[in-house]
């Protein structure tokens, strides 16, 4: 029985090895196929993560949860493998549903979607998702302005599914065409040596400093961050090294981990990749990616900037030691390793900036040259059977990440929907108008608080599309640009990963250092204090944000923000001084960073 058993076992992975493999290939097969029918790549896209979520999952779940995912799973692959096949038919349709057969692919491709995102990423989202389409079909009902008129469900759901309003929407473009080719990337940066260089780089750098495993933890999470763009794993991938370093150097266990939360954080917002978000920007403002990155440097060195020296004020309260020598990897062992990160890195930097090709197309080309480098060890030796073990490691790794993110887009892809087919959004932006009272600043603090409360509940990328839609047409009808009002939102999304009560990285990072949440939350949102400054900061500071038209000025801009973002971390870090002569530097700080330049 135990040989039947671990031949079967064996099967399953070879299965699972060979679907990853179908995965990661046909997301980088299509970049080089010229244009292909969204209705035949974004219905296949859902087809490929469908399995991961329903089939390949190791979760604890009950039978019964179990077999109505093997359900869902067919009846999802049924009615998306329907829609490509049909797809020109499908299209004459204009978003109405014919006959009882597209009813059911139609309800069983949403029940899917939303059971999909409940499985990856809890409740909250698909909750959401389901009380937009609640809404779409009953919102009739409702009397006054937020009621809107009777939709037949043909079309409803129709264009939902069928079209390209809903379902398989310019988001899941997004996602199949672009977001999932970089995290095929980060996944075989992080599977080879890659992810032990950002670590050894980053502790060379800084481990000798005063409070340097914080540091390393910063230069290692702004290293991290910048490929793979979740905060998530971040967290868990740097602070599984930094959070128990710091600890044995005797840094209160609430500290190493708000260091390591705040610090992944900050992986979000740091160019290159700045997570799925980021890319979606781009879509949404149709401009290249290249000027997204541009805008977003300026801002991401602030914050790292203010954690620091948020850590050097801790440092000196709690008498922190820098790492032992022996801690410290040799010139030798840094240079070995750097390849490994920077040879693709500066790759993708060369195609994207210099030659101006496509982001996916860069990043194709740093995903072969990974690929070649898997060949070879931290020694530099030849070895076929690693590469085999890691190549096989990195695409399973990718399928996964690939499946969770997309879905989140995919569900928030319905919501989207809904808010276009009712125009309920446009009637939740004459709202906030209205209460706004013509004021930029009570605009401002109405969007941040609700894209605060909406990041507590689903996901970054989800929380900043859905704050966009609705309340970016508020900010540019005040004057902001569409750059500040999408980056504006996009910081604030982010919010909620070191704010209470939802903060995940604080979660992550308070289990990896056995602590209670509470006082890591504290911590974090003092070093993190950034996260909240700086987006206004560029409002004010317009200039930040521009580099690439006004360097002097952005350059000019970000010296007198840090000055400003160092008072204002001394005062909230600092406890040597009275609370008076706190809160003055506080006030001083912030009138530093807001003072419009």
């Amino acid at each position: 029985m135990s040989v039947i058993n671990n031949k079967l076992r064996q099967y399953s992975h070879l299965i699972v090895a060979c679907f990853a493999f179908v995965t990661v290939a046909f997301h980088i097969y299509i970049i080089f196929t010229g244009l292909m029918p969204n209705l035949v790549s974004r219905p296949l896209h859902l087809a490929l993560v469908l399995p991961w979520i329903f089939l390949f999952r190791q979760d604890a779940v009950s039978r019964l949860t179990r077999y109505i995912g093997y359900i869902l799973l067919v009846c999802a692959l049924f009615s998306s493998f329907y829609i490509l096949f049909y797809h020109t038919n499908l299209e004459d349709q204009y978003g109405s549903l014919e006959g009882p057969l597209q009813y059911f692919v139609a309800i069983s491709l949403i029940i899917s979607v939303l059971e999909m995102a409940r499985r990856s990423i809890k409740l909250a989202l698909p909750l959401t998702a389901l009380i937009a389409l609640a809404y779409g079909l009953f919102g009739h009902l409702i009397p006054g302005n937020f009621g809107h008129q009777e939709i037949p469900l043909d079309s409803f759901l129709g264009t939902l599914v069928i079209a390209e309003g809903g379902i398989y929407g310019s988001l899941t473009g997004i996602s199949v065409n672009v977001i999932a080719v970089f995290v095929i990337l980060g996944a075989f940066v992080g599977v080879g040596e890659g992810g032990n260089a950002f670590m050894m780089m980053s502790t060379k750098l800084a481990g000798r400093l005063r409070g340097g495993a914080a540091k390393v933890s910063i230069l290692a999470s702004a290293f991290f961050g910048s490929i793979s763009g979740s905060a998530s794993a971040n967290v868990a991938s740097t602070g599984a090294f930094t959070i128990p370093t710091m600890k044995r150097l005797k840094y209160p266990p609430s500290l190493a981990a708000a260091v390591e939360a705040v610090a992944s954080t900050g992986g979000q917002i740091m160019p290159p990749l700045m997570g799925a978000g980021a890319f979606i920007m781009a879509e949404l403002l149709g401009v290249k990616y290249s000027i997204i990155m541009a805008a977003a440097i300026f801002p991401a060195l602030l914050f790292f900037l203010t954690v620091w020296i948020g850590i050097n004020i801790f440092a000196k309260k709690y008498h922190l030691e820098a790492m032992r020598d022996e801690e410290i990897p040799t010139l030798k062992l840094v240079l070995q390793l750097a390849p490994f990160f920077m040879i693709p890195f500066s790759a993708l930097l060369i195609e994207l900036l210099l030659m101006h090709k496509t982001p996916q197309y860069s990043a194709a080309i740093a995903i072969f040259i990974t690929i070649f480098l898997l060949l070879v060890d931290r020694s530099w030796q030849v070895s076929f059977r690693h590469w085999g073990t890691t190549f096989v490691q990195g695409t399973i790794e990718a399928s996964k990440q690939i499946a969770i993110i997309a879905s989140v887009i995919i569900c928030a892809s319905i919501i989207i929907g809904v808010l276009n087919i009712t125009g309920v959004g446009v009637k939740i932006t004459s709202e906030i108008l209205f209460l706004s009272g013509g004021q930029l600043w009570l605009a401002m603090l109405l969007t941040a608080f609700a894209c605060l409360v909406l990041g507590m509940e689903v996901p970054t990328t989800a929380a900043y599309i859905i704050c966009v839609s609705v309340a970016g047409p508020i900010l540019e009808q005040y004057g902001l640009s569409a750059l500040q009002t999408h980056l504006f939102i996009f910081w604030f999304a982010l919010l909620s990963t070191i704010t209470p009560p939802v903060c995940g990285t604080v979660f992550i990072a308070a289990g990896i250092a056995q602590t209670n949440w509470l006082g890591v939350a504290s911590k974090a949102m003092r070093l993190g204090i950034g996260l909240y400054l700086i987006p206004v900061a560029f409002i004010t500071n317009q200039y930040l944000i521009y580099p690439e038209e006004h360097f002097f000025f952005a350059l000019l801009s970000f010296i007198k923000i840090s000055i400003g973002l160092a008072a204002v971390s001394s005062a909230l870090v600092n406890e040597s001084h009275s609370k008076i002569v706190r809160f003055l530097i506080f006030l001083l700080g912030l009138g530093i960073i807001l003072f419009p330049f």
